[in-house]
């Protein structure tokens, strides 16, 4: 099962750029894979530029097929999901998935965007260590 996630960087005018994640989408797992692989604002703008992914980070492929460590993108498998512009933070955290992770002024901030949680829209802790 699926814990879906979305991932933004926050503009200059405070609207919010992210791509959809699938899998592994909690703050132990992809919260941790970002501070620990996407830790400066480029790295972050290339992933999200990629489009709606599968996973951020893995080295199997859709047929589950051994590839390079890195973003496994739906544009791989022919689809075309680019990103998406929410005007503001409100209108991110209301985007349907589980998690919202938004890389703001240098630093990654996790929000419950699941609106049946007791701590919706509010910000949740990212574990430090690395994501196993």
């Amino acid at each position: 099962m699926a814990t879906r996630a979305r991932i933004g960087i926050q503009l200059k005018d405070q609207s919010i750029l992210s791509v959809y994640h699938h899998w592994d989408g909690y703050p132990d797992w992809l919260g941790r894979k970002l501070v620990e692989k996407f830790s400066d604002r480029q790295q972050v703008a290339e992933l999200i530029d990629g489009g709606d992914m599968s996973s951020c980070d893995t080295n199997a492929g859709y047929n589950n097929e051994t590839r390079q460590q890195g973003p496994l993108y739906y544009s791989e498998r022919g689809e075309d999901c680019p990103p998406r512009l929410d005007e503001s933070l409100t209108e991110f955290i209301n985007n349907g998935e589980e998690y919202g992770y938004v890389y703001q002024n240098g630093e990654w901030f996790c929000y419950d965007t699941k609106t049946w949680s007791d701590t919706f829209a509010q910000v949740l802790e990212i574990p430090e260590g690395t994501a196993k």
